[in-house]
């Protein structure tokens, strides 16, 4: 007998009523619904047939719950929908994602080049999953399990960013202190740090790391970040400047570009950056 997946209590897949994607869910949901009412199946019948509980069907065609892809392939399956389920699945793997994250992973997807500046922790484009979920539980006001799960999730989803085709170009440069302080414990911290190894030897990717011992550089007051695109626009944020907000005016721009510029060449070289993570993690 097939084993059945309830899935109802399983983490970050249920629907925020407030964000405006919660519109896209109930739509897919009731799309299955009349998929599953002309193979003329009751919802017990159905269930039965995809391997999954009746509450969690009930929860997906009333919108209230993402399906998973591997839930989607299922119902196209057992419906004969020729792939128009599956087809789903690339809009409902975003739907998990915040809004905000939403936004953020758009842009990354469509930048030739990403430039970043992380001032106090590891970068979320570079962290693991585990680094990030621990990052994530320590936030205050503490967020709920479903929302850390469904952040992880986002911030690990965009990290496919490393594999895209054709390849951006990404460079960073992280705080020295981001990669000492021992996030997770000794296991998860060791595995952030080979992750960090790991990325830098991306053909496409210049990783950096700016020393403690050095005393001022145009990052001290926050992050900055630089998305250019491939029709010659661009955007950019930093923490200490335009009060923080994403600007798009060449004039602004270049002030961060100008910024990041000097902290590059103030920062360790990509090979002094390995030898660099290499003793750290030695060290560990």
């Amino acid at each position: 007998m097939e084993e059945r997946n309830d899935g109802v209590d399983e983490p970050g897949w249920d629907v925020d009523p407030e964000d405006e994607i919660s519109s896209v869910v109930e739509m897919v949901g009731h799309q299955l619904r009349l998929r599953r009412e002309v193979a003329g199946m009751t919802v017990a019948q159905f269930a039965v047939a995809i391997g999954y509980g009746e509450d969690l069907v009930r929860k997906v065609e009333r919108g209230a719950r993402i399906p998973r892809p591997e839930y989607l392939d299922k119902v196209d399956e057992v419906v004969g929908a020729g792939g128009f389920v599956s087809a789903m699945k690339k809009e409902m793997r975003e739907a998990r994602y915040p809004k905000r994250v939403r936004e953020l992973a758009k842009l990354e997807e469509r930048a030739a080049e990403v430039a970043v500046y992380a001032s106090h922790g590891v970068h979320g484009l570079l962290q693991t999953e585990e680094h990030s979920r621990v990052v994530f539980r320590a936030r205050q006001p503490a967020y709920s399990q479903e929302e850390v799960e469904r952040f992880v999730t986002a911030r690990t989803a965009r990290q496919s960013i490393f594999g895209r085709e054709p390849a951006p170009s990404l460079s960073f440069v992280q705080e020295e202190a981001a990669l000492r302080r021992p996030i997770g414990g000794t296991m998860v911290w060791r595995q952030q740090l080979e992750r960090l190894l790991e990325v830098g030897e991306l053909p496409h990717v210049t990783l950096q790391v700016m020393p403690i011992d050095c005393e001022a550089h145009p990052g001290l007051d926050g992050d900055i970040e630089v998305l250019k695109f491939g029709d010659g626009t661009a955007v950019g944020r930093s923490d200490g400047a335009f009060n923080g907000r994403p600007v798009t005016e060449p004039k602004q721009l270049r002030i961060l570009e100008l910024r990041y510029g000097i902290i590059r060449a103030q920062a360790l070289t990509p090979r002094e950056t390995r030898t660099f993570v290499e003793r750290v993690l030695g060290e560990t």
